[in-house]
């Protein structure tokens, strides 16, 4: 098998998966204090989704962790497999939530002026919110690319 930026068990692949689970975390946070996010039920699947995406990407790098210490090598077509699985699973509950989400935003920031009627929607925290939601499915997108590729070499 091939040596990529961000297979498993490297310390790219860590650092990519860190990436993943600190802007989910951040996106969880201003979501979850932003006043008014539970009237709207894209936002509430925004934080399922990113509590999804922050157990997947802080096990797998729990898992780069222990290989790197061990030396151990992942990279085995079974595992690889279960990481792509796992890997487009989340991505696409990420960025069906990360887009919805965005969607409501647009529509109470711009199409119906909600935020100017009603000061007491956090609209920036929102908009906050769903650009580190697609900041997180940046990385995972790059990670599921580099498992379904060492996946598909091996």
């Amino acid at each position: 098998m091939k040596e990529l930026f961000g297979g498993p068990g490297k310390v790219s692949g860590l650092v990519l998966r860190m990436g993943q689970c600190l802007f989910a975390v951040a996106s969880i946070a201003v979501m979850a204090s932003s006043h008014g996010f539970a009237t709207c039920t894209a936002f509430c699947y925004l934080i399922a989704s990113m509590g999804l995406q922050v157990l997947w990407s802080f096990s797998l790098a729990c898992l780069d962790i222990h290989a790197l210490r061990l030396k151990k090598d992942l990279r085995n077509y079974v595992f690889l497999s279960l990481l792509v699985i796992g890997d487009w699973v989340t991505g696409i509950l990420s960025l069906a939530a990360a887009c919805s989400s965005a969607g409501v935003v647009v529509l109470i920031v711009k199409d119906t002026s909600m935020c100017k009627s009603n000061p007491t929607l956090s609209c920036h925290t929102f908009q906050i919110s769903v650009a580190l939601a697609f900041l997180s499915w940046f990385f995972l997108a790059i990670s599921s690319f580099i498992m379904f590729w060492l996946a598909a070499s091996g």
